[in-house]
């Protein structure tokens, strides 16, 4: 048999999602010559394609929509018959991804990244054997490898994927018609993002989730407004309910669950599965490999991304931890900058969370019970939009934002937002406490007026008692 022809590389990126597309890029600008290796048409990995963009593409739309029938005649606007031209909707959604793969495409040629199509195997020795499209296969020869495989929606045995009526994210994206009644198993960011598009366009969406609350691991304050705030919007939330059996249909689809003991079943015409990811290890064998692996099926490393096999790195979802497209990123960067020799390493204190549901919801550092639980002595300090000028200018005055702070140094510890673009406004306090720095540093910096920023400041004022708009 003859051998795949072998070509070199300093680095050779295994995936080209997040994580692997910004390792790509930044071991590019440090004067590596790079190969990222990706089977898919396009650039982007799940993030790009059918994740994180399309699905705010479309929250987009479908918020727009909403505001025009609910809110758009308290600002003295009338809309008479506004209506959902989905197939346009969905054709936009498109094309925002493509202006984000062929932008990646771009940053590529830019930076003289090789994309090599195909996929990829990794094989001992930093080789990784790409299987094109028209079965040509090639080899690149690394002298050091990154897996950034990224991560696959997990199926309940019961009820696997078929994309038509039992979907993954992938297929929630692309439903052919507004649902009569969507049925969400799971109730975290993905279940009620893609239950909330759906919801604003028209469809019935029962969230059914086998943990006490929604967005189980949130501080508890966030997670109680936020159930308050999406029931009220029309959500249907079944906490503690457990899913025990489906039949499917080429029609619909039945569920039967469990809570408290009682048995029943509730009938949809589509089921969204979002009970969680797992690492994809596609093209990665850990045992021919000797590959450390964690309990979780996650490939273990070190704080600068270093696998137990020399020169083989590994980053973003396959790693575990909190799979995050941004935080898959960083750790891209981390891995390039350690192979080109500079002396850095991953942290994970400050790593953020956003919900894009309205209100978006946004976090970062511990809970108020993850710190109460430490015996750590500690003050809260609070705001709502509902006292914020700029809020009450859009309509926009549901939710808070929340600070934990060490009691003595006033240390940030966590914090906490539910209202009105605060994925943004998140970012200010992620840098104050990369610094480590206090509440007061926030409440004396001079925020501008009027801006929803001020409920930060205001929160941070109260974590010292002495907020002043409340």
């Amino acid at each position: 048999m003859t051998s795949p022809t072998l070509q070199t590389a300093d680095v050779v990126v295994l995936g080209g999602g997040p994580g692997g597309y910004v390792a790509s890029i930044r071991a590019a600008q440090l004067g590596l010559t790079v190969a990222c290796v990706e089977a898919d048409t396009t650039l982007g990995g799940t993030c790009v394609t059918v994740g994180c963009i399309p699905s705010k593409a479309l929250l987009q739309s479908s918020e727009h929509y909403e505001w025009l029938r609910l809110h758009a005649a308290e600002h003295g606007v009338k809309v008479d018959g506004a209506s959902i031209d989905l197939p346009a909707m969905m054709a936009r959604k498109t094309d925002v991804v493509a202006q984000n793969t062929k932008g990646i495409e771009f940053l590529f040629r830019k930076n003289k990244v090789t994309w090599a199509k195909g996929f990829g195997t990794l094989k001992p020795g930093t080789v990784v054997e790409v299987a094109a499209a028209d079965g040509t296969v090639t080899a690149w020869q690394g002298k050091s490898v990154i897996i950034a495989t990224g991560s696959v929606p997990v199926q309940l045995p019961f009820l696997p994927f078929d994309e038509s009526r039992v979907l993954s994210n992938v297929g929630a994206l692309q439903i052919p018609e507004v649902p009569k009644h969507l049925i969400v198993v799971g109730g975290g960011v993905i279940g009620l993002e893609l239950g909330s598009v759906w919801r604003r366009l028209g469809a019935r969406v029962t969230v059914v989730e086998y943990a006490p609350t929604i967005l189980p691991g949130n501080d508890d304050d966030v997670v109680k407004e936020a159930d308050r705030i999406f029931r009220k919007q029309g959500l249907e939330i079944h906490t503690g309910t457990k899913v025990t059996g489906a039949d499917v249909r080429a029609d619909g689809v039945t569920i039967h669950v469990e809570k408290d003991g009682a048995s029943s079943s509730i009938e949809g015409d589509y089921v969204l599965v979002s009970v969680g990811r797992k690492p994809a290890l596609g093209g990665v064998d850990p045992a021919a490999l000797g590959l450390a692996m964690g309990s979780r099926g996650e490939i273990l490393v070190d704080d600068q991304m270093r696998t137990n096999l020399p020169g083989v790195f590994a980053i973003g979802d396959v790693v575990g931890g909190k799979l995050l497209a941004h935080k898959a990123e960083d750790e891209g960067v981390i891995a390039a900058e350690v192979i080109a020799g500079k002396a850095v390493h991953m942290h994970y204190r400050t790593m953020p969370g956003v919900v894009y549901t309205w209100p978006e919801i946004a976090t970062v550092g511990l809970t108020e019970q993850e710190v109460k639980a430490s015996g750590r002595a500690y003050r809260v300090g609070k705001f709502p939009f509902s006292a914020n000028g700029r809020a009450r200018t859009m309509g926009e005055t549901q939710g808070f934002v929340k600070f934990v702070v060490d009691k003595d140094t006033d240390e940030i510890l966590g914090c906490h937002m539910i209202g009105p673009h605060v994925a943004d406004n998140l970012a200010q306090v992620v840098l104050a406490m990369e610094y480590r720095g206090s509440a007061e540093d926030i409440a004396i910096t001079v925020h501008s007026h009027p801006t929803l920023s001020e409920t930060v400041k205001e929160a941070a004022l109260s974590a010292l008692g002495r907020a002043l708009h409340m």
